[in-house]
């Protein structure tokens, strides 16, 4: 396959930043997107050039590093996948492909497709864990958990943190990954003690990230490669409103 990117470069995080013009050529169909990068860069520095810099580290959907923009869609077009599991057989010979960064005010460039995403860590510090004794290892059926609950812990748990919902939402909203990271522990008996002090603290420190506000149009469920349902920032949302009245009536 021989195609064309357009790939934004960027020396630093105060630098201008600009989209140079790279030919991909002889690209493998079966290589991943991350591989072609692979191939491109390895040209790029036997001719002296500056390689390409972008995020990665499992290549297997896990770690969520992989947090590129293909042709203005966060991780592709394609549904349920990040990038590295994105194949260059989706492309056409002949294409030309717009790679960027994830745009988004919280999510800073530091150089070329590479972005600051510790605001996500700061979020989960403020209240995403749990902090009771658990003692030692029981039994998986020893704390018996309705399926339903678990299931949707588990669904909830799936989020990798890569931060496509941000990148994908006009408003730079950062509800579904906090409403996923609430969820997870809000529908477990363990997450029950914290479960006001968390989703206070988690929604507070998002907000003090200058994440926006959701307007529910739902962009950042398509584009989430875990197929996060936004049904967890229904639940977010009930438990922020109780949480707040809670404590307002304890400060009274």
């Amino acid at each position: 396959m021989n195609l064309t990117l357009k790939v934004w470069r960027q020396s630093g995080p105060n630098a201008q930043g600009r989209i140079e013009t790279y030919d991909a050529k002889d690209i493998p169909a079966e290589a991943s997107f991350l591989e072609m990068l692979d191939i491109v860069n390895e040209r790029l520095v036997e001719k002296g050039d500056e390689p390409i810099h972008f995020d990665h580290d499992c290549r297997e959907g896990i770690c969520g590093t992989c947090s590129l923009t293909i042709n203005g869609i966060p991780h592709g077009k394609d549904r349920g996948i990040t990038t590295c599991q994105l194949h260059m057989r989706k492309f056409k010979d002949g294409d030309t492909i717009w790679i960027e960064p994830f745009r988004a005010n919280p999510f800073p460039v530091i150089r070329d497709l590479i972005v600051d995403r510790n605001a996500f860590d700061r979020i989960i510090a403020a209240g995403g864990y749990i902090d009771v004794r658990t003692g030692s290892a029981v039994d998986a059926n020893a704390l018996p958990i309705p399926k339903p609950q678990s299931d949707a812990a588990f669904d909830a748990a799936a989020c990798i943190g890569c931060g496509a919902c941000v990148a994908s939402c006009k408003n730079a909203s950062a509800m579904l990954f906090v409403a996923a990271k609430v969820s997870h522990l809000g529908h477990l008996p363990q997450g029950q003690p914290e479960r006001d002090r968390r989703v206070l603290g988690m929604v507070r420190q998002m907000d003090a990230e200058g994440f926006g506000n959701c307007t529910n149009q739902y962009e950042c469920e398509a584009a989430c490669p875990k197929e996060i349902s936004v049904e967890h920032i229904a639940r977010l949302n009930r438990d922020y409103t109780a949480a707040v009245a809670r404590e307002q009536f304890v400060a009274s």
